[in-house]
């Protein structure tokens, strides 16, 4: 027979269990709830939605597959996943033509939400190749920049 006062423990310990998980949850999908949303042919990049297969891209890259940095020119400039190319959300409209629909795009931003919004700029332009990675804050390598010459420079 369990007493009235290992109830109360037994009662407490299962809170904070339960509290304990809601915390583990929330901040799991703090991520980035976009991460991996991809287009209707973009699911085959969902592979590379790990940081390591994303490295192992970069570092042996794919000719079909471009990687779309879509933060500011600045930020960009100031350090992104090598081998990215530059198309910031606030412009990616006017330089559409600049992008081939024959591509896999592996898009990426800042947290997510505004890969999220250049996902629904590409599907509404007929782009139907592409996925959301998230934020660059996942990238755990060293990330590349220019310089004021252009040249591409790689920082830790």
């Amino acid at each position: 027979m369990i007493t009235k006062s290992a109830q109360k423990h037994i009662s407490k310990i299962a809170l904070i269990i339960m509290i304990l998980y809601t915390v583990l949850v929330c901040a799991a999908a703090g991520q980035s709830v976009y991460v991996g949303q991809a287009g209707a042919e973009g699911k085959v990049l969902r592979k590379y939605i790990e940081p390591s297969e994303l490295k192992k891209l970069v570092d042996h890259p794919v000719d079909s597959i471009w990687i779309i940095d879509v933060r500011s020119e600045k930020a960009y400039f100031n350090g992104h996943i090598p081998t990215a190319k530059s198309f910031p959300a606030a412009i990616l409209t006017s330089r559409l033509n600049e992008i081939p629909k024959d591509k896999y795009l592996i898009i990426y931003c800042t947290v997510g939400g505004m890969a999220k919004i250049a996902s629904k700029t590409l599907k509404k332009a007929g782009y139907k190749k592409y996925m959301n990675w998230g934020g660059i804050s996942r990238w755990e390598w060293e990330r590349a920049t220019e310089d004021s010459s252009g040249l591409l420079q790689h920082n830790e």
